[in-house]
């Protein structure tokens, strides 16, 4: 039987190859394990990366590319995200809460940062309709509603230590926000937790702000996967941090546009989000700030009870 030439050999070995990128191997080389990729949408506080990106398509096209299909789940609680991530029906969480990923994390869940998503701190606060409600102490006793184990929770949990006080001297109900400004409305508490748009709106229609964030918390939200995930798809999330930092370029470079994209999403006005969007620093790179404000978010969550371990904060991150 004649042997192949070399140049046939090599062009042989070539067609292998190509009817095995085919039958799922990524351009990089190492093998998908997912036909379509799916993310979060999370609109609230007020996150117009991913408010820009859906608008754009710009996932859509970075991973048609790779010939994979991109999906939505609006899911904004932080177990539902971490629960869908765990399931593989989501491959990556495009904005989960820093409180989220830990209380996942520390359950035994395989959850890992990517990137940083957002930290606003300015936007998240508290309102009461009684302006005499100005100071911690004035809070005690008080009932207070708001979303349990989130950066809002952790507010107001920092607000009461700076008067000497815990959660334990006030009536703290779990409540979204939503139905928190319901509650404030009807008069059935005295205080509300609100972030983003709500918040925005409380302070227009006169509410009195107690507090916001700012020198509290650093109200960090992230992108994440699984460690899993990233190990068997490299080349996916690499496309997808080069997919998120081409929508922030694209916010850079098109201010005007991209708060016109934000107005329509929301039904806030232009006005309105130009406002806004100077609370929030959007940029993906993890600081040292960062890792030690997710110490701090950590010892929250030990100290109210809602983790009863500690754990490593450097190890919620990808290991690459």
């Amino acid at each position: 039987m004649k042997l192949f030439s070399a140049a046939k050999r090599l062009a042989f070995i070539g067609i292998c190859l190509s009817a095995l990128d085919v039958g799922g191997l990524g351009t990089g080389g190492w093998a998908r394990t997912v036909e379509s990729m799916n993310f979060t949408y999370v609109q609230s506080p007020l996150n117009v990366p991913s408010i820009v990106e859906k608008a754009r398509g710009s996932f859509a096209s970075y991973f048609k590319e790779l010939g994979l299909p991109v999906g939505y789940a609006n899911l904004t609680a932080g177990p539902q995200q971490t629960a869908a991530l765990a399931s593989g029906d989501l491959q990556i969480l495009n904005a989960v809460g820093g409180t989220s990923i830990i209380l996942a994390a520390a359950n035994g869940a395989d959850v890992k940062i990517i990137s940083m998503y957002s930290r606003s701190p300015k936007a998240f606060m508290l309102f009461s309709n009684d302006a005499a409600i100005d100071s911690p102490a004035a809070l005690k006793g008080k009932t207070v509603a708001g979303p349990k184990g989130t950066n809002l929770h952790e507010l107001l949990v920092a607000y009461l230590k700076t008067g000497g006080l815990t959660i334990d001297d006030v009536k703290f109900v779990n409540m979204g926000i939503p139905a928190a400004l319901a509650a404030l409305e009807g008069g059935t508490i005295d205080a509300a937790l609100q972030a983003g748009p709500s918040a925005y709106n409380c302070m227009k229609s006169g509410k009195h702000l107690i507090t916001n964030g700012d020198g509290l918390v650093a109200a960090l939200i992230a992108t994440a996967t699984s460690q899993k995930f990233y190990d068997e798809n490299k080349e996916l999330v690499e496309t997808f941090e080069r997919a998120q930092r081409s929508v922030l370029q694209f916010i850079a470079e098109n201010h005007d546009e991209a708060m016109k994209m934000t107005a329509e999403a929301t039904g806030l006005s232009v006005e309105a989000v130009e406002e806004m969007f100077p609370m929030y620093d959007f940029s993906m790179d993890v600081s040292e700030k960062d890792v030690e404000d997710l110490k701090k978010t950590e010892q929250f969550l030990l100290d109210n009870g809602m983790i009863d371990k500690e754990i490593d904060v450097k190890t919620l991150f990808l290991k690459r």
